[in-house]
């Protein structure tokens, strides 16, 4: 049996701060509208999110924003609930992340086994994303640097002061 790789392009560990975008449209807008380069954060969210070895690990339920420094930090995925109930959530580094425009999905350059491995939580219980231990865990986790510390200006990670 012959499997075909989903895993985005360079999917070891990585130093953007950004999502990666592959497909038709990463080249040629495919409509009069911003995307895929801007795009409101409504039309990414219930987006499936595929695994290096192409099984669907969930969909994006939130998008978290670091508003200190303008920056994603984090893609929120939702899975094993139905209609909202029972959902587990895990807190996806936006870097992890490769946009497929062809297949308008997410792809993450992991095995659906650590992804559902990953720590999660519940709508009730959300971790505390502005702990720097915390969040340099997730980024751990998923062997990706850091949001705040590329291209970095100052102090602007979590828990930064004011």
């Amino acid at each position: 049996m012959t499997t075909t790789s989903h895993a985005p392009p360079n999917a070891s560990t990585r130093s953007s701060s950004h999502a990666g975008i592959i497909g038709k449209g990463s080249r040629v807008p495919t409509s009069a509208g911003p995307g895929p380069d801007l795009m409101t954060s409504a039309t990414l969210e219930g987006n499936t999110v595929l695994s290096s070895d192409g099984h669907d690990v969930g969909t994006i339920k939130e998008i978290m924003l670091d508003v200190r420094s303008g920056r994603v930090a984090y893609a929120v995925l939702s899975s094993g609930g139905f209609l909202g109930v029972g959902d587990e959530l895990r807190a996806i580094p936006w870097s992890a992340l490769t946009l497929d425009t062809d297949r308008k999905c997410f792809l993450i350059g992991v095995r659906a086994e650590r992804v559902k491995a990953a720590p999660s939580f519940d709508k009730q219980h959300w971790p505390l994303m502005a702990d720097a231990s915390w969040s340099a865990g997730v980024h751990q986790y998923y062997e990706t640097e850091p949001y705040w510390t590329i291209g970095a200006s100052g102090d602007t990670g979590p828990g930064a002061p004011l």
